[in-house]
């Protein structure tokens, strides 16, 4: 993990059960869709989170924002506890989130101009003294030019493309200057050369403000293009911590079978990794490691022992018997 004493946000041992409703008359069941999950993020740093779906990665980023509480476990922002979210909280708008779908995350009611200057009008941007709305105008224009919408403020949402539609959702989330900002499959519906551009306009928008980014994603190409680290996420619990660098020599057999998945030009036919079975379910997870009812080099001990984190270097850890 990254040191601590230099880390903007640290997750500690969070976990986060849901209650399923059962049959009539029975108990609801207990879903623990993050288990024990720890994680810290350095400022300006861009971490991956993968996995299928299903996982908790949307969870996870939900919990990182805010938007929902631990069951057990802390999340920290700069060594304090994360307050909880909304206008009055005194961390407003030092953590944002863009969505998967921006349409729906956008009033269709309001301008986009105002959409993304609600952000200003709530968080005060973190200054002592509220913005005029003479600044906020200004302040939307600039963020509208930076994602490639200048003048494009009074429109409203119907008026935009998809790709346009999640530029607006990046200015809405940039707009306040965050100190993080937690991307939640942000180009997972989008086309090819769509994605190409909001990608390199939020990798732009990264490294001019310097911002430290959570990219949540199922497309480990797209995550290796944008993060420098990685946390691989399965039914609930990260397996594996690495630098992207890595992710060809990585140890754990679920991280290989996602990097084995990506679009390569000179892999042959016979190299590509399939996994036996579907993902279990999480309301009835397997007894010891969780993967070894898909994993192809199970032992014994896999089927009754938790595996433990291996430091294998360091910034590279593990939880595989076998690593």
């Amino acid at each position: 993990m990254t040191q601590t004493g230099s880390a903007l946000l640290e997750v500690r041992n969070v976990t986060r059960l849901f209650a399923v409703r059962g049959a009539k008359g029975s108990a609801p069941a207990m879903l623990r869709a993050v288990g024990n999950v720890s994680l810290s993020i350095s400022r300006g740093e861009c971490v991956g989170l993968v996995g299928e779906s299903g996982c908790g990665k949307s969870t996870l980023g939900r919990l990182v924002c805010g938007l929902d509480t631990p069951t057990s476990g802390e999340v920290l922002l700069d060594g304090r506890p994360l307050p909880p979210a909304g206008p009055s909280s005194s961390e407003a708008g030092r953590i944002q989130m863009v969505f998967q779908d921006p349409f729906s995350s956008l009033n269709p009611r309001m301008r986009v101009g105002e959409s993304v200057g609600e952000g200003l009008r709530t968080a005060g941007c973190r200054r002592r003294q509220p913005m005029s709305a003479a600044e906020r105008r200004e302040a939307v224009a600039r963020v509208f030019d930076s994602v490639g919408l200048s003048g494009m403020e009074s429109r409203y949402p119907h008026e935009f493309s998809g790709g346009q539609r999640q530029r607006v959702a990046l200015a809405r989330a940039f707009v306040t200057r965050p100190d993080l900002v937690v991307c939640d499959e942000p180009v997972s519906a989008l086309d090819a050369s769509v994605q190409a551009q909001v990608l390199n306009i939020m990798r732009d928008l990264q490294e001019e403000l310097g911002q430290a980014q959570i990219f949540i994603s199922h497309n480990l190409a797209v995550v290796r293009f944008m993060c420098s680290r990685l946390h691989v996420m399965y039914l609930g619990e990260i397996v594996e911590e690495l630098d992207c660098s890595r992710l060809d020599a990585a140890a754990h057999p679920y991280t290989r079978a996602l990097a084995a998945a990506m679009p390569s030009a000179g892999r042959g036919r016979g190299e590509l990794v399939v996994l036996a079975g579907e993902l279990p379910s999480p309301l009835s997870p397997p007894p010891g490691c969780r993967f070894h009812p898909r994993c192809p080099r199970a032992q014994d001990i896999c089927t009754r022992e938790e595996p433990a984190w291996k430091e294998l270097a360091p910034g590279w850890r593990v939880r595989c018997h076998l690593a």
